[in-house]
């Protein structure tokens, strides 16, 4: 079976009138909550309306979110699966994080803008030379105590596997701060993972369209996993598979009672 997210490079996705009212409602969200977010940034506070839009156009996309495990409020670098763009609504909304992006997304029209009012701090994986100002940027952001998340595998993946995971992108947080734990979440869109899942050579345009075509809702499941232990914080390889290990575990352990059915039958 091959996947939509390949199927759909020489099968462009259609514009649906599902599509149309879908982004729609979503520019109609943007504009309703601009103003309020531009007078909290105008006195200088937190806005809430970054998480009311994330989450707003979440459910408007078909995003449907339950959880399990109990999250870190504060002071806490979500390391996380990449399966497609909803996972920023779904974490940025329901966990109130901001991300660790490449830098391309930071210079994108309106996307650029709105990753920005997130504070989302931006890499340039190919830029040996900006490294250490990347790293204070994470630092710094982490520092504030808010929520950041961290995608190690560098890019989407089919969401029933794992691509492997960047030990250079952990440098920012060894030695880690003080106060900072380190949190593995898995997101996990069941049986529709390849479907939802946002891989070459789709393009990102093709996969939006696609995703709010769709007539069924999305679930996903967040998972968030028991932070890692101190003694492995202090190297970024050994924090890299220590990170990986528990995500693809409990993979395994949501996996399992599908087998058993299909066993049994």
């Amino acid at each position: 079976m091959v996947s939509p997210s390949i199927a759909s490079a020489t099968d462009r996705t259609s514009i649906t009138w599902r599509t149309v009212a879908r982004l729609a409602l979503m520019v109609l969200t943007l504009l309703f909550l601009i103003v309020p977010h531009l007078l909290y940034r105008a006195v200088g506070r937190p806005s809430p309306m970054v998480m009311a839009f994330l989450n707003a156009v979440g459910w408007i996309a078909g995003l449907r979110i339950r959880t399990t495990g109990t999250r870190l409020r504060r002071d806490v670098l979500f390391v996380s699966n990449h399966v497609s763009w909803l996972d920023i609504l779904a974490l940025g909304g329901a966990a109130r994080s901001a991300f660790v992006s490449k830098a391309e997304i930071g210079s994108a029209p309106l996307v650029g803008w709105l990753a920005d009012q997130n504070h989302t701090v931006y890499v340039q994986r190919e830029a040996r030379r900006e490294i250490h100002n990347q790293a204070n940027d994470l630092r710094n952001a982490l520092a504030r105590g808010r929520p950041v998340t961290l995608f190690p595998e560098g890019t989407t993946g089919p969401g029933d596997g794992l691509l492997p995971f960047r030990a250079s992108l952990f440098q920012a947080v060894i030695p880690t701060p003080p106060k900072l734990r380190v949190q593995p979440v898995l997101l996990d869109y069941g049986d529709e993972a390849n479907d939802i899942a946002w891989l070459d050579p789709e393009s990102g345009l093709d996969n939006f369209k696609r995703l709010l075509a769709r007539k069924r809702p999305v679930h996903l499941t967040i998972h968030y996993l028991d932070p890692l232990p101190d003694i492995v914080e202090s190297d970024r390889k050994i924090l890299a598979e220590a990170a990986r290990a528990a995500i693809t575990a409990r993979m395994a352990e949501v996996a399992r009672p599908s087998v058993v059915t299909l066993h049994r039958l």
